[in-house]
């Protein structure tokens, strides 16, 4: 598929958003390593620490379905710029993607550029950090 299509994919998903609190509506499409595409929304909630981001929304669907390699994530968001993930984001999607997942930030004129996970989320804690000696 062509990059073309997948900001399709991740402004369809966007216009489904559910933000009735702040108004930003993101939107996500995951590109697993055999090509199969997880579409995903930001989720906001009263209690706004249950809200759930575009990005862990197609992880995690991602992943409940047996995913567990990924190549691409592309992101678009209401920002005038280039939305990134925020800080719980890119924790999970460094421990699920890994640090060479690519990241396609989409500008709201349609154009991207393409950063990795590892380069959003230098000096990072990861599994490894976890691992008894």
């Amino acid at each position: 598929m062509k990059p073309a299509n997948y900001i399709q994919l991740a402004k369809e998903a966007q216009a489904r958003a559910l933000a009735p609190y702040s108004g930003f509506r993101v939107g996500a499409v995951l590109i697993s390593a055999s090509g199969k595409t997880y579409q995903g929304c930001n989720v906001e909630n009263s209690s706004y620490s249950l809200t759930c981001c575009a990005e862990r929304v197609a992880m995690f669907k991602a992943v409940s379905e047996g995913d567990r390699e990924f190549t691409d994530l592309y992101l678009c968001g209401d920002a005038p710029e280039y939305t990134y993930p925020c800080g719980a984001c890119r924790q999970v999607l460094l421990d699920l993607g890994g640090s060479d997942l690519k990241i396609h930030l989409i500008h709201s004129n349609g154009t991207f550029k393409t950063v990795t996970v590892g380069d959003l989320l230098p000096l990072s804690f990861n599994a490894s950090h976890l691992r008894k000696p």
